[in-house]
């Protein structure tokens, strides 16, 4: 199958590689250093799936129409990457492979004519230069579309995809979607304080405004009426019981969410962006939560806060210490006993 691969960050090289390795004829849009690299040297992949290089052809924008597409840009990059290859995705599945909640959305008025479908992906991928990518996690991508069950449309594309990468289609992805959301808090305090994951887990400082984070989302959630979608071991019911928990309790779920990542570093899409001098995708992130929460008439004061901070972190190129993070953030979190 032919496959074109939009965006070849770290998710994206990921699926390139893998599907590369899996026979499929694969084709990426890039910029910069990163299609110099991948021109040059190959698609190089390492870590969790083995090593891979991959000979990809390597392009600003499609020159020709694939039999599938799998959009994998930073959220805030994904409207105008689908619009400028829009002449060769119209018409043909596309998945869009992204945090936030807006990105199939934006795929379906842009792309009339395509199927589309939404991947999240829990696989935790290094960036680590232009050209490398390395997997510190692996885990399940479920896919998925709407608010109802999985559709036979959905079961054959997790099929093609699942030969190459464990893929799991869902039901409710709408929800999913949520509890994607919920699990993307773990990306805001590292880019704030230049700390892993995993070191922002093990902190009780910022395990403690982390679990604010996840909470005050699951509760915008449930203020907007969201069912949440069941991924990674996380539930509707779980995440409701766990936004009725005190902060102590509840700090139980990033704990375990640490103990699942394991011990190699894992920075964090959205410090990898600020390591690499880019802008950030909080906006769609921490940002969403709060754009929810004026939606349904409630105030998500913790995230405000984060998303701030990650852009005086933009601006400035200096990252947060632990204390003023506590100092800005922690009042609000108490709040939420």
């Amino acid at each position: 199958m032919r496959i074109a691969i939009i965006g070849a960050g770290a998710l994206g090289g990921t699926f390139a590689a893998l599907l590369s390795r899996d026979g499929h004829d694969v084709t990426v849009t890039a910029r910069g250093a990163g299609l110099e690299a991948i021109r040059d040297r190959g698609l190089r992949l390492t870590g969790g799936y083995g090593d891979v290089t991959a000979v990809v052809d390597a392009r600003t924008t499609l020159a020709e129409t694939p039999d599938l597409a799998l959009v994998c840009t930073k959220a805030h990059d994904a409207r105008d990457a689908i619009a400028a290859n829009a002449a060769h995705l119209d018409g043909i599945p596309v998945v869009v492979v992204q945090n936030g909640l807006a990105g199939v959305e934006a795929a379906e008025e842009l792309l009339p004519g395509s199927e589309c479908f939404g991947a999240l992906s829990i696989i935790a991928a290094n960036y680590t230069e232009p050209g490398l990518v390395r997997v510190t996690t692996t885990a399940a991508t479920y896919l998925g579309r709407g608010e109802g069950d999985v559709d036979d449309a959905t079961r054959a594309l997790a099929e093609v995809l699942g030969r190459a990468v464990p893929v799991v289609p869902i039901a409710n992805f709408r929800g999913a979607q949520w509890t994607k959301l919920v699990v993307n808090m773990l990306n805001a305090l590292p880019a704030a304080t230049g700390l892993t994951v995993q070191e922002t887990i093990a902190d009780p400082r910022t395990r403690r405004i982390l679990t604010a984070l996840m909470r005050e989302t699951v509760r915008v959630g449930i203020a907007r009426g969201i069912r949440f979608g069941s991924i990674q071991g996380l539930s509707d019911g779980r995440l409701r019981f766990f936004a009725a928990l005190p902060l102590a309790l509840g700090q139980l779920l990033p704990r375990s969410m640490g103990v699942r990542m394991g011990a190699v570093p894992n920075l964090g899409s959205t410090l990898q962006s600020i390591t690499r001098g880019q802008a950030t995708e909080v906006d769609f992130l921490n940002g969403a939560v709060v754009g929810e929460a004026a939606r349904a008439g409630v105030e998500a004061p913790v995230n405000a806060a984060l998303t701030a901070l990650v852009h005086e972190v933009e601006t400035s190129g200096r990252f947060h210490s632990i204390d003023a993070v506590v100092a800005a953030v922690g009042a609000l979190g108490r709040r939420q006993q």
